[in-house]
């Protein structure tokens, strides 16, 4: 019988990851020569995780009721949380050794749990108990680590750019048409914020975030960590991309006190803003915040339009735990999960657009999540091969960055002084 899935609180155990895995680096992922299908006649319980809300969990809800119709020995026990306390938990888990079967897992956090052999190495299923090639290469990639298969990506999305007709209407302008160079861009965000007699800016200092940056890295042909996670970037061209801001904060942007004021909505969702970069998959939760009927999405600044400096990022990916009873059991699930078109009409792209082929045709998407996939399409010349997996602590560089970004907007520490702090916090972070 179905068991309603219900959201569990966090831990509040303040365990850090290294002591997860220091008690579990020892062991190797496993499953690289196996493979296979569930036995029918053998009673199984699956213990399955994710971060999200009630509309995810209803999701999941139908899906796992399909699942466990077609596979009536294998029931399926659902949690779910927070972002901050799912892994918290995780990190608990990876601690005591029981981590469940399976998982949503995060790409961040890939490289952390991966090279430590927390995650079941998922190769030997390929092509018998797992189908992955409805699911593009380069996608494909971003659950890999060195020759191993350790997650499967649900969904994707790229780096993009937002734009908000209403915003725009008030300002009396144009839309930004997308893909012109960085300084055509400046420029753009300058004449929105002119027009409107500051009422509302042309976008956000986007020197704040490390993906811009990155962005920047990659149109030179680099990448921001190295496949041995060092940095790739010296302390002198982090200090060059925050100073290149220095113009736009002055006439174009908004300033980062009245970001902070209206934090945790960015200036674009709170309407102050014509527009901003970020993940393609935002636009729903863009749509919640801005109140506006649609939106528009178009491709970032580039210095370079042949470069391919944009890639697929999976909007998340499912992984099975290295100490799993069950793996081809787990293994099924995942494969149901991924490639079902029932599965891809119950959550359309609500986990991102559809990596699989097959669940992308039961998907049957329509207007914003039609507009994400129609941009994902256009930008196909500049999508390139996907970085190595993020270095462990990436998540803490992320927001230092952030952190650092913002106050240099806020006039607090000049963007010398920053990469110098980046530099040392990373050195603490990477170990080196």
């Amino acid at each position: 019988m179905f068991k309603r899935i219900s959201p569990r609180a966090g831990s509040g155990v303040a365990v850090t990851l290294a002591a997860a895995l220091m008690l579990t680096a020892c062991g190797g992922s496993g499953g690289g020569d196996a493979g296979g299908t569930p036995d029918p006649n053998e009673e199984v319980t699956l213990n399955f995780t994710w971060w999200g809300n009630e509309d995810r969990a209803e999701r999941y809800e139908k899906a796992i009721a399909l699942f466990e119709e077609e596979n009536p020995n294998i029931d399926v026990n659902g949690t779910f949380m927070d972002f901050p306390a799912y892994w918290e938990k995780r990190q608990t888990e990876a601690a005591g050794g029981g981590l469940p079967d399976v998982m949503q897992f995060d790409y961040s956090y890939l490289r952390q749990y991966g090279q430590n052999g927390l995650l079941l190495d998922l190769t030997g299923f390929e092509g018998d108990g797992l189908t992955t090639d409805s699911i593009d290469e380069t996608l494909l990639a971003t659950g890999k680590l060195e020759d191993q298969t350790l997650a499967v990506p649900t969904g994707y999305n790229a780096w993009s750019l937002f734009e908000n007709p209403a915003v725009l209407e008030q300002a009396g302008v144009e839309g930004y048409e997308g893909g012109t160079t960085w300084d055509d861009y400046d420029a753009y965000m300058a004449s929105v914020t002119e027009a409107s007699g500051g009422e509302v800016y042309g976008g956000t200092d986007y020197t704040m975030r490390i993906q811009n940056f990155e962005l920047q890295l990659r149109q030179e042909g680099r990448d921001l960590f190295t496949e041995e996670g060092e940095i790739n970037f010296t302390q002198e061209e982090l200090a060059e991309f925050w100073s290149s801001a220095e113009d736009i904060r002055e006439n174009a942007v908004i300033p980062a006190r009245q970001l902070e004021e209206v934090a945790p909505k960015s200036g674009f969702g709170a309407n102050l803003t014509a527009t901003e970069m970020t993940w393609s998959n935002f636009m729903g939760g863009y749509l919640g915040d801005t109140g506006a009927e649609d939106l528009n999405i178009v491709a970032p600044p580039t210095s370079d339009p042949s470069v391919q400096d944009l890639y697929q990022k999976p909007s998340m990916l499912h992984a099975v735990s290295a100490g799993t009873e069950h793996p081809e059991a787990a293994v099924a699930f995942i494969e149901f999960l991924i490639n079902s078109p029932e599965v891809g009409e119950i959550f359309g792209a609500t986990l991102g657009v559809p990596a699989s082929e097959t669940a992308l045709e039961g998907a049957a998407l329509e207007g914003p999540e039609l507009e994400v996939k129609e941009y994902l399409d256009s930008v196909a010349d500049r999508i390139g091969e996907p970085p190595a997996a993020p270095v462990v602590g990436y998540g803490a560089l992320e927001n230092t960055f952030l952190t650092l970004g913002t106050s240099i907007g806020l006039g607090a520490i000049t963007p010398e002084e920053a990469a110098q702090q980046f530099f040392d916090e990373a050195a603490v972070t990477l170990g080196s």
